[in-house]
C-alpha cells in the first residue's frame, strides 16, 4: 500500500511541477521580456537562441532539484552566474512593472512626481544591499 502512495505522490509532484513551470514560461512569453530585451540590445536575430536558453535553463533547474550533483567551476564563475541571474530577474521585474504600469500608479497614489528616479535607484540599491547582507553576514546563509 505504501508504494502506491509514493507513486501517487511522484505523479502529483511531476504534474504540479509541469504546470508551474509551464505557467512561468507562459508568463515570461506573455510579458514579452525576450523580444523586448532583444530589441533594446539590437540582437533581434538571436531571439530563438534566447528562448531556447531560457527553456534549457528551466530544464537544468528542474534537474538540480531531482539530482544532487556538484560542478567544480570555482568562485568567479559562480559569482558571474549569480550576476547574470540577478540581471535576468531584474529585467523580469522591470518588464512586469512596465506591463502593469506600476510606476505611473505609484506616482499618482503617492503624489511623488519629482525625484522618482532617485526612489527607483534607492529601491534597487536596497535590494542589492539586502542580497549582499544575506550572503555575507553570519547567520543568513552558510555554504
Amino acid at each position: 500500500m505504501t508504494i502506491i502512495k509514493y507513486i501517487i505522490l511522484i505523479i502529483l509532484g511531476i504534474g504540479g511541477g509541469a504546470v508551474i513551470s509551464g505557467a512561468v514560461f507562459a508568463f515570461i512569453a506573455i510579458i514579452g521580456i525576450v523580444p523586448r530585451l532583444a530589441e533594446k540590445t539590437k540582437t533581434e536575430k538571436y531571439v530563438m537562441f534566447y528562448e531556447n536558453a531560457i527553456i534549457a535553463g528551466g530544464i537544468f533547474g528542474a534537474f538540480t532539484i531531482f539530482f544532487n550533483y556538484y560542478i567544480p567551476i570555482g568562485v568567479i564563475p559562480v559569482m558571474l552566474f549569480g550576476l547574470f541571474i540577478g540581471i535576468f530577474y531584474g529585467c523580469l521585474a522591470v518588464s512586469l512593472a512596465e506591463i502593469l504600469d506600476v510606476i505611473p500608479i505609484l506616482t499618482r497614489r503617492t503624489m511623488l512626481y519629482r525625484g522618482i528616479k532617485y526612489f527607483i535607484v534607492a529601491l534597487a540599491l536596497g535590494k542589492a544591499l539586502g542580497a549582499v547582507l544575506y550572503y555575507c553576514a553570519d547567520g543568513f546563509y552558510s555554504l
